[in-house]
């Protein structure tokens, strides 16, 4: 197990010799020597004799020979815990188990619940169900005492596993389903799945959505197309899923598997191999309490069995998406862009639907990417609901910092989406509140001087000098003050500003109600690409993709004195797929510090970084995040629209005076 809570899991299907219980355990042990780096390894169901035997489960000697080759694979694991299927004759009954196996010994038997016995299964003709067993141990030549049952589960650590066979999962209320809830995080499953049409992406929904349902990880490992193919053909598909999605698959009847007539030519068909992240899974279970309500109501009592499992620190068998908020897939992605305009569209319609029929919408519109996908989303909303366009008062303000090819893509934008626009020129507005609040900007005294001239002076600033928060914070205040006096407001700023607290306190920080307030800053500009390419005119187009590729930056701060931007948000606190990565594995995973950065440095990010960068831009992202809690303790209504919000009335209810240093330290 990995010192930072990570698991690794390999799921394999090993070539079978029908009813050669000693050539079977022979291709297991074979076949394990190339998994030792892993924690737990689980192999097919009834592995150790095969699954198609038919009446020969009920020869003597097939029962006999799995046992003494159960008792040799036992002897051959040490701190890891493989888990193989056999037949076992107890008293007079035959049942179909899981052996589970670690430190030289067999620490349980779990036998299967459900026996399929319709179509092309026939398990109750020799088998009987584990629920019925009316004993809880079996004794087992050469070992001893080993604990039988279904109600087993094994502990290591932060990991608690549970084991079903099969049909156990397909079945409504599945064994697993009771284990996670008695405390399971890792749930296991020996199967022989045939195939047939079809049956493979039901088997990996299946698989899937378990996971999901019980915020658990869920190992699968099928028998492979080595069993008797006298009727059926078996896959041997292999899966491992993360609270409902697939971290790894593999290669089954159907997809190129490469075929070997006996174990001899190769012992292992295919397998799957992931780390699971056991700390999240924690994480997730005590924010979604409504389970341990199901625990509460339907309790049931199970035997745990403890075992020791080795550390094994270096690197990580799982991918690690650099960009959390924003799917890898194209389709996915324009899917994802869709939903989340819609969401915005209709959470906007419903507010502005209260509002006089001609009471018109404002929105300071600067060109940057925030500001544009606001605008977009109320155009939209306005068309959807037969509203005319021109109700919405596109309201571009000029200051200090402003750039020719915002402001020029701001009152082109307007123009061609036919909104009201409107031009105000901050500078004059802002010079007389400097001039009442007897505020020197960078230094430079007032007297003699007009905000024209003033803007001379400041551009000439060297760039060492060009720092003054009064100056930053009284043209964003003097912009919303604008806006707010018009009346109704929408705001702009995204999660990853409400993150950061990159915004100034009642100013844009302030509307009456935001619809990218649960938006990260990686996915609006994919918002914005996908309004570009699929709803709006080739002009619009335009526009919109030079905004996306506009670098990302306030404009408070003055121009050079060749009106080149000198203020980088990114290059000021750092950049934005960092602190969005940070974002969600803080928020979402309940991550530590330390564990953060594991994970980035596991991550392919756009840009190379190196880890001390990571390093000091997460100190950043920390103490900006709980030293701007005030700010978020009142933002503005808003949509959410993801798995991550920070609403105050919502998902993040923190405290605005909350000591950072703890995170700090774990660094």
């Amino acid at each position: 197990m990995h010192p930072a809570g990570f698991l690794r899991i390999s799921t394999l299907s090993t070539a079978t010799a029908v009813a050669n219980p000693e050539g079977n355990a022979t291709a297991i042990e074979q076949a394990l020597v190339s998994f030792q780096s892993s924690d737990v390894v689980l192999l097919p169901e009834l592995c150790i004799s095969g699954y198609t035997c038919g009446e020969l489960f009920l020869q003597d000697r097939l029962l006999e020979s799995c046992r003494s080759a159960l008792l040799e694979l036992a002897r051959g694991v040490d701190q890891q815990l493989v888990v193989v299927g056999l037949p076992l004759a107890v008293r007079g009954r035959l049942y179909n188990v899981a052996a589970v196996l670690s430190g030289g010994s067999v620490l349980g038997l779990v036998p299967k619940t459900h026996l399929p016995n319709y179509s092309e299964f026939y398990e109750a003709r020799w088998f009987h169900s584990g629920a019925d067993a009316d004993f809880d141990s079996v004794r087992i030549d050469g070992i001893g005492q080993v604990p039988f049952g279904t109600d087993l589960l094994f502990e290591c650590g932060k990991a608690t596993l549970g084991v079903e066979i099969c049909e156990d999962l397909w079945v409504p209320i599945p064994p697993s389903s009771q284990q996670a809830i008695a405390g399971a995080n890792v749930l296991l499953n020996l199967s022989a799945s045939n195939e047939t049409i079809g049956k493979a992406n039901y088997r990996k929904q299946l698989v899937a959505m378990q996971s999901g349902k019980c915020i658990a990880a869920y190992a699968y490992a099928s028998a492979g197309p080595s069993e008797s193919t006298t009727d059926l053909v078996f896959g041997a598909h292999c899966l491992i899923a993360e609270n409902g999605s697939i971290l790894a698959e593999s290669q089954r009847i159907g997809t190129g598997l490469e075929i070997h007539s006996s174990p001899s030519e190769s012992p292992l068909v295919s397998f799957a191999t992931a780390d699971i992240d056991l700390g999240k899974l924690d994480r997730d279970r005590r924010a979604f309490q409504t389970m341990h309500q199901t625990a509460d109501r339907n309790p049931l009592e199970f035997r745990h069995i403890a075992f020791e499992m080795r550390l094994t620190p270096g690197s990580l068998c799982r991918r690690i998406d650099p960009h959390p908020f924003v799917p890898a897939s194209k389709d996915q992605l324009h899917e994802r862009c869709a939903e989340i305009f819609e969401i915005q569209c209709a959470a906007l319609a419903k507010r502005v639907g209260l509002l006089p029929a001609n009471s018109p919408l404002s929105i300071g519109v600067s060109g940057g990417l925030d500001s544009t996908l606001a605008l977009l989303v109320a155009v939209e909303m306005c068309r959807k609901m037969g509203w005319p366009t021109t109700r919405i008062v596109g309201m571009t303000m000029p200051g200090f910092g402003t750039t020719k090819q915002s402001k020029s893509n701001a009152i082109e934008l307007m123009k061609h989406l036919e909104v009201t626009s409107q031009t105000i020129d901050i500078r004059d507005n802002c010079f007389e509140t400097f001039r009442s609040l007897q505020h020197a900007p960078f230094g430079v005294c007032l007297d003699g001087l007009d905000s024209q001239s003033l803007q001379s002076r400041l551009e000439k600033l060297p760039e060492d000098q060009r720092s003054d928060l009064v100056f930053e914070n009284v043209q964003a205040r003097m912009r919303t003050m604008l806006l707010m006096n018009r009346g109704f407001v929408l705001g702009t700023g995204d999660m990853s500003e409400q993150a950061l607290g990159w915004s100034t306190y009642n100013a844009d920080h302030m509307s009456m109600y935001n619809v990218n307030g649960s938006i990260p800053k990686t996915l609006v500009k994919f918002l914005i690409r996908y309004v570009a390419e699929y709803l709006v005119k080739d002009a619009v187009s335009k526009i919109l993709i030079d905004i996306v590729q506009t670098p990302i930056t306030p404009e408070l701060l003055p121009l050079s004195s060749d009106q080149n931007v000198l203020q980088s948000t990114e290059d000021t606190i750092g950049p934005y797929e960092l602190h969005d990565f940070f974002l969600f594995h803080l928020v979402r995973g309940g991550a530590t510090p330390s564990k953060i950065l594991l994970l980035a440095e596991h991550a392919v990010f756009d840009r190379e970084y190196s880890p001390d960068q990571i390093r000091s831009t997460l100190k950043v992202f920390l103490k900006r995040f709980f030293a701007s809690q005030y700010k978020r303790s009142c933002v503005p209504d808003g949509p959410k629209v993801g798995s991550v919000s920070l609403s105050p009335r919502g998902d993040w209810r923190m405290p605005s005076d909350a000591d950072v240093a703890a995170w700090i330290a774990d660094l």
